[in-house]
């Protein structure tokens, strides 16, 4: 049986920087609408079966409820039925579950750390990461309906066509591994764990990152206003930063670190990371440690942090190229 999963976070684009910028609300009840339109894309191209997350907003049961009702349900929609711990603990978990289950493929509605999250989940298993976040890098804008019809060509065609596995930052505290961030990890003078999510690029002292552009918003956006890195380059970036100069060396660059807000910050270093390479360096103060845009790591003050950078990442599908390559296969064809 062909089958797809759905991870469909909640809680993602809530935030605290929805209060500080100005970033676009995508609410539940979008949500809803969207993973309504990839379950009948994908069933449209032969899938038979979808798994969704459980949340407590009920997204897979109403979807199945509201499918079935309006009689255009033909797939079979199950909610896996798992312990909520309403946290991300719950796309990490339900990501491994699917992959246990054979899904071909799992779409991921959420923004950075949902999608860290569910890359922590995964080993093999393909995901189409769409956006409903905020500051998001990793996920993008892709419509539903897109969505939907990429996990299902990307189930009947298999093998990886048409991925690419992405790099992933590995960060290790006094030599333990400890955890991964897809785009970004940057340490902070900030303390508290808080409301995870920083606001204040005041505090931000480094920056390492998989890939940058000018185009993206937050930590990122930093390295990519001074380099521009690829998802497809075989090596990341690091900066050394600070609210004001430091040495007559000191770089003043201007960045979109939030939806509708540039700010200045001063770059004191900068150096390429070669993959399986690592960046070490002694915290001088407690902090946190951020990885995609949340605070996940305490840090105290001469504790050795190691970043390195490995194309270790979960496989994402490219919509475009695999959409193209089902049509040359005839995957659309109806007799």
């Amino acid at each position: 049986m062909k089958s797809i999963g759905i991870v469909a976070n909640p809680a993602s684009g809530k935030d605290i920087r929805r209060l500080v910028s100005y970033a676009t609300v995508i609410d539940n009840n979008e949500k809803l609408s969207i993973s309504k339109r990839i379950v009948l894309a994908a069933q449209a191209l032969g899938i038979e079966k979808v798994y969704f997350m459980p949340d407590t907003f009920r997204i897979g049961d109403t979807v199945r409820e509201d499918l079935a009702r309006e009689r255009v349900l033909e797939a079979e929609v199950e909610v896996l039925d798992m312990h909520l711990a309403a946290s991300a603990e719950d796309s990490q978990k339900a990501a491994e579950a699917m992959e246990a289950l054979g899904v071909g493929c799992i779409v991921v509605l959420g923004g950075d750390g949902t999608c860290r999250a569910v890359a922590k989940g995964v080993q093999d298993v393909p995901i189409v990461p769409v956006s409903t976040g905020t500051n998001n890098v990793y996920p993008t804008l892709i419509e539903g309906t897109v969505a939907g019809m990429a996990a299902a060509a990307a189930t009947q065609i298999g093998n990886h066509s048409c991925c690419i596995q992405d790099k992933r930052i590995e960060l290790y505290l006094n030599d333990e591994f400890r955890d991964i961030a897809l785009i970004d990890a940057a340490l902070s003078d900030q303390i508290f764990v808080g409301s995870k999510a920083i606001w204040d690029l005041s505090s931000i002292r480094r920056v390492v990152v998989t890939r940058c552009h000018p185009a993206s918003i937050g930590f990122s956006a930093i390295a990519g206003c001074v380099e521009i890195v690829k998802d497809t380059d075989d090596y990341g970036y690091s900066l050394v930063t600070s609210a004001t100069a430091t040495s007559d060396s000191s770089r003043k660059i201007r960045a979109p670190i939030a939806a509708g807000v540039l700010a200045d910050v001063y770059i004191e270093e900068e150096s390429f990371l070669q993959l399986g390479s690592d960046y070490v360096m002694t915290a001088d103060s407690s902090g946190t440690v951020a990885l995609d845009g949340e605070r996940e790591v305490k840090v105290k003050t001469d504790d050795v942090l190691r970043f390195r950078v490995e194309r270790s990442g979960p496989w994402r599908v490219d919509t475009q190229r695999i959409l193209e390559k089902a049509k040359s296969l005839g995957c659309f064809e109806r007799s």
